[in-house]
């Protein structure tokens, strides 16, 4: 059992090691995080009871 919880520890490293690497290096590589740069404005209905 604790070898289980010992490669579950070592995966989640590695796991967090890639995520902080493809935040860091996906724009280099295609990956494009910026948000859509269109303004939504929708109607909003507010039941004042």
């Amino acid at each position: 059992m604790g070898r289980l919880v010992k490669y579950l520890f070592y995966l989640l490293i590695l796991a967090a090691i890639g995520l902080v690497s493809y935040a860091y290096l996906g724009p280099w590589f295609g990956a494009d995080f910026s948000p859509p740069l269109a303004e939504v404005r929708l109607p909003v209905t507010l039941n004042a009871d």
